[in-house]
């Protein structure tokens, strides 16, 4: 029986403008038009090959055939999960997805610590009258430098007035990369856990908290009913009404880095940039490449959870040196794994990464 990504394979015409959108081409041995051409002739493909991609999404929205290249990655990893050949670092990160329900195997009953440590009540879900899940990421709830992120939403939310709630160590991993690097069955899982909790608790509006979280929720959990957004919506929203209103200047020059999950892949450019330019003082730039030709960080995929074997510059590294010949004294995004990725060449370059969330908490 054949695949629906087998049949769209076969309508390649090997344009080639999946690899020239490619993050990865001609950097590393991943090339996204062989690998399309070898699935057309079902030929043997090195096992470490389809581990390179990152999921920007870039080849499959160039492609003019809609041949989904992507997809047909999902699909070769799927083979390898299926034969116990992934990196270990992959094996690990599935291990604990399964038992703790986040890649990382921290205590599921510390999934909601990053509230305990706010001055401000943060409620549970249940006891809410708007029914409004504030949803956090895997990363943002256990690593402390992005554990800030939730945070600041959180208090900037309250501010506002938005009225939310959360489900603590009832949440679970969206699966969002699970579901990128082959395990199909495990995503399925966490998503089902995930959508009981919604059903139980009645929510009627997620705002996710990560761009991967939202892409999960809103495009591959099905019709849930369920109004999805990514806080930078709200925050931008709630700036243009005036139910929080930035007082204080951020005179530096700052630069946003568009997020593969939140721009290219589900066209939202505006709304972050309207949040830096709504802060006095604040000088907005913009990288040669931005919007939907972002260059991608490299941290989807599972690539925030293992190392490949290949010796390049990464793009973490070409991105802060622009920023270097741009004068800018700050990275800005929305994303926690483009915080991740990025803050460690920028420390050596001598700028700040910060979430726009951090930015905006400085000027409230």
């Amino acid at each position: 029986m054949v695949s629906q990504t087998q049949t769209r394979v076969l309508t390649c015409i090997q344009c080639g403008k999946c690899t020239g959108s490619c993050p990865e081409a001609g950097r590393t041995p991943f090339n996204i038009r062989m690998l399309v051409r070898k699935k057309q002739f079902q030929s043997v493909v090195e096992e470490s090959i389809p581990w390179y991609c990152t999921s920007c999404g870039a080849c499959t929205l160039r492609c003019p055939r809609d041949v989904k290249p992507s997809e047909m990655i999902i699909e070769m990893r799927s083979a390898l999960v299926e034969n116990g050949a992934i990196p270990a670092a992959i094996q690990k990160a599935l291990e604990n997805t399964f038992v703790q329900k986040n890649p990382w195997g921290r205590s599921r009953a510390k999934r909601g610590a990053w509230f305990e440590k706010l001055d401000i009540e943060v409620p549970h879900i249940s006891e809410t009258e708007s029914k409004r899940l504030l949803f956090t990421c895997c990363i943002q709830a256990y690593d402390p430098r992005c554990m800030v992120i939730p945070q600041n939403v959180a208090t900037i939310l309250t501010k506002g007035g938005v009225e939310f709630g959360v489900l603590g160590e009832e949440e679970a991993c969206c699966g969002n990369e699970i579901r990128r690097v082959g395990e199909s069955g495990l995503f399925e899982e966490l998503q089902e856990e995930n959508k009981a909790a919604f059903e139980e608790y009645g929510v009627k509006e997620i705002i996710a908290l990560s761009p991967h979280c939202m892409n999960a929720l809103k495009k591959e959990y099905g019709d849930l009913g369920i109004k999805i957004v990514h806080y930078t919506e709200v925050l931008a929203a709630m700036i243009k009404e005036g139910s929080i209103v930035p007082k204080g200047s951020f005179n530096k020059k700052v630069i946003y880095h568009d997020p593969c999950f939140l721009g290219k892949q589900n066209g939202i450019f505006d709304e972050p940039r309207s949040i830096l330019n709504a802060i006095e003082g604040l000088e907005p730039l913009e990288f040669s490449r931005s919007r939907e030709n972002s260059m991608c960080c490299e941290g989807g995929g599972g690539r925030m959870f293992f190392e490949v074997e290949a010796t390049y510059q990464r793009n973490a590294e070409v991105r802060v040196q622009e920023a270097v010949e741009k004068e800018a004294e700050v990275i800005a995004t929305s994303c926690p794994f483009c915080v991740m990725t990025l803050e460690d060449p920028a420390t050596e370059k001598g700028i700040t990464v910060k979430e726009l969330s951090e930015i905006l908490m400085e000027v409230l």
